[in-house]
């Protein structure tokens, strides 16, 4: 309770939640779609073949998976354990200096 400066329990539903996801997943829907559109075709057929796998507390949105197959026409798998993935695959990046800069400059050319 911000006028008491209290700790205060509140109930919300489901569809409450739901509702406060709904922009920012469009947000993410969308990155994705103009990410693709952007891709090399080299890499446009590893996904077409392969999937999207997603990694990070998104992940775990019931539904997303889903949801974001169909706005792509992808295979989209959930990664084995997500919350851990996004910091391992940090991990790899910095032991990988060298593919990470080529990552960052991949992301400025799809960013024009």
């Amino acid at each position: 309770d911000l006028v008491a400066g209290l700790p205060k329990t509140l109930q919300i539903t489901s569809q409450e939640v739901r509702e406060a996801l709904l922009e920012p997943i469009s947000t993410i829907v969308d990155s994705v779609r103009i990410t693709l559109e952007r891709c090399p075709p080299e890499l446009s057929a590893d996904l077409v073949d392969r999937g999207l796998v997603l990694a990070g507390g998104g992940a775990l949105l019931r539904g997303f998976d889903k949801l974001l197959s169909e706005e792509t026409g992808l295979p989209v798998h959930v990664a084995e354990d997500p919350l851990s993935a996004v910091a391992e695959g940090t991990g790899k990046c910095l032991n990988e200096l060298k593919f990470l800069r080529q990552v960052a400059s991949a992301d400025r050319q799809w960013r024009q």
